[in-house]
């Protein structure tokens, strides 16, 4: 027995003037009840109530205190509950991690749209291509998009994330369509140097997974400068749905081998620990869930089949 609940039992033994009152209020034994307060009186080496077969009455040592843990228990209580309504409500500061382009194009809108409905709620966003350590650098969850491997963080999927090769209309004039993976080693493949596998492409198809060695002159730590170099003729591109969507909506990327696919990555919100997860995380993850969801926005009537052109 603590001390707190060693308080708690005696005043509600005093508020109900009997051990059985205390013990059906507070869902125990009697005997449990009287225990409780035995062991108070032994610690504090004072007779607390003093007892008869027919009467309990309270000493003055026992009023004193009643007095004071009365208040020291009702002062906990309220502190508790106000604590609990904390970790429910949507307030305070939210500190989020997110890679550059995802976070500029689809997560800030998303936050934007969070925080009308929620006016309480801060938002620290902090936009960054490289992993960051969500513990030490004191992040209340980060979004990554990846192949999640083993990991002590908890991750809750929030979308699927396509890949598709692409290259402009103008670079594939001059260098032409590659028809197979084994062709990508003829032309110039932009890497991405976050990605362990940049130099390593991997396609899977009817006849089963290909890996084939690329490379090219330019390779850059983010997906907006590899798209714009693609866009400028500067060579092909693997890139997520979510940056090159619209380019390949109004043709000015094209997609590239047909019949050959790219495992599909996902956007995960990771944070520390899922037991007590704050309200402003839980209420934050649970709404990007529907915000993006199994068919993503950016997704919706995007063709990614590959292109080769008739020949003439």
């Amino acid at each position: 027995m603590d001390t707190l609940e060693g308080m708690r039992t005696f005043a509600t033994v005093v508020a109900e003037g009997s051990f059985s009152g205390a013990a059906e209020r507070l869902d125990r034994s009697p005997q449990l009840v009287s225990k409780y307060v035995a062991q108070l009186e032994a610690r504090l080496g004072v007779r607390l109530l003093n007892r008869s077969t027919r009467r309990l009455s309270i000493t003055e040592a026992g009023q004193a205190y009643f007095d004071r843990c009365r208040q020291i228990v009702a002062e906990v209580d309220e502190l508790e509950s106000a604590v609990g309504d904390l970790s429910r409500a949507v307030r305070g500061t939210l500190r989020i991690n997110a890679p550059m382009t995802f976070g500029m194009h689809h997560l800030t809108p998303a936050i934007a749209a969070f925080q009308d409905e929620h006016p309480d709620l801060e938002v620290e966003l902090a936009l960054d291509d490289r992993v960051v350590d969500v513990v030490s650098e004191g992040f209340d969850l980060a979004v990554r998009i990846t192949r999640l491997d083993a990991s002590s963080l908890v991750a809750r999927p929030l979308a699927p994330v396509r890949l598709v090769v692409c290259a402009a209309p103008a670079y594939l004039d001059t260098r032409g369509y590659p028809e197979t993976p084994r062709d990508l080693a003829a032309h110039d493949c932009l890497g991405y140097t976050y990605w362990a596998g940049r130099d390593t492409w991997r396609f899977e198809s009817d006849a089963g997974v290909e890996e084939v060695q690329v490379g090219g002159r330019f390779s850059a730590n983010n997906g907006d400068a590899l798209r714009m170099a693609a866009l400028a003729g500067h060579g092909l591109i693997m890139q997520p749905t979510f940056i090159v969507g619209d380019d390949l909506r109004n043709g000015r990327l094209v997609p590239l081998l047909p019949g050959h696919t790219v495992a599909p990555l996902k956007v995960y919100a990771v944070y520390a620990h899922r037991q007590y997860l704050s309200g402003k995380v839980r209420a934050f993850v649970d709404f990007l869930i529907k915000q993006f969801g199994p068919e993503p926005y950016w997704d919706r009537d995007l063709d990614v089949a590959g292109r080769i052109p008739a020949r003439r």
